[in-house]
């Protein structure tokens, strides 16, 4: 029995909090979210956009707060390969690379569905124009002034969904057989072409150098006869050939000077004529 005055113990009085605690346990992983640095947690609030919140932890009303995360960190994106017909009409095969990222979280997730696939589809198509107004050579040679055009493009239209886009490359260009080959006589025939000038240049100051040297061994005949020894001594060096040269007259008579020995030339090497009574009497 109670004895009267004392006050009634109420063992139970925690068991109402602690189950509260325990109804609660299912509904916060839907309620704690963290956001990482490299993202931003977009939170609705009852349907209405509530702003765009993060790094860190957050506490979400449940039912009431719904929140989307977007990733802030470049994306890199292949462009499938597209036919292009360029300006020349030539038929290539082209894919490219897109850089981008996300400047503005609260536009990319309001103002369009997927911006991944829309910037993917807006690179495509601006791929196919500005390479279709661009010719073959324009292609292959001038790649940086295309890449900023069709980067300059796409930023221009990704800008409103809060999408920054940072670079865009051509990364290959596809040609068709037919026109390597052609491309390939080009080149061969330009190289020709290089080949024959260099030579002709080459020619063309060999004789002017030929011509001057002309000149001064006119001056000085000395000269002529000093550079024919020293071509003389240059084949003589080599033992295992065997040399036939013509001696000039001219060097043979200036020895032959300079030796004193004179005479005519056309009775120096014929034969002496025996008058024809003594070759009678030899014969008797």
């Amino acid at each position: 029995m109670e004895t009267p005055g004392t006050p009634r113990q109420m063992p139970a009085v925690a068991r109402p909090s602690i189950f509260r605690w325990l109804m609660l346990l299912p509904v916060l992983p839907f309620a704690v979210k963290i956001v990482r640095e490299y993202e931003r947690a977009v939170i609705f609030r009852l349907g209405r956009l509530a702003g765009a919140w993060g790094p860190g932890l957050f506490l979400l009303i449940p039912i009431v707060e719904q929140l989307q995360i977007v990733p802030l960190r470049i994306v890199t994106m292949d462009v499938p390969r597209q036919d292009v017909i360029t300006k020349d009409n030539v038929t290539v095969k082209v894919d490219a690379v897109v850089y981008f990222k996300v400047t503005n979280p609260e536009d990319a997730v309001v103002k369009v569905t997927d911006y991944i696939r829309a910037t993917s589809l807006v690179a495509q198509t601006t791929l196919r124009s500005v390479l279709g107004q661009s010719d073959l050579d324009d292609l292959l040679s001038k790649r940086e002034q295309i890449n900023e055009r069709l980067q300059k493009i796409i930023d221009e239209e990704t800008e409103p969904w809060g999408v920054k886009v940072t670079a865009v490359e051509v990364r290959d260009v596809g040609l068709p057989p037919e026109m390597i080959r052609a491309m390939a006589k080009q080149a061969e025939a330009e190289r020709e072409r290089r080949a024959k000038i260099i030579h002709a240049e080459g020619e063309f100051q060999a004789a002017q150098k030929l011509a001057d040297a002309g000149k001064i061994m006119a001056a000085t005949p000395t000269s002529l006869q000093l550079r024919y020894l020293q071509t003389l001594t240059e084949i003589a060096g080599e033992h295992q050939s065997t040399v036939v040269f013509p001696v000039p007259i001219d060097i043979i008579g200036m020895f032959m000077r300079q030796a004193g020995i004179g005479g005519d030339a056309s009775g120096g090497g014929g034969r002496s004529q025996v008058p024809v009574e003594e070759e009678r009497k030899e014969e008797g």
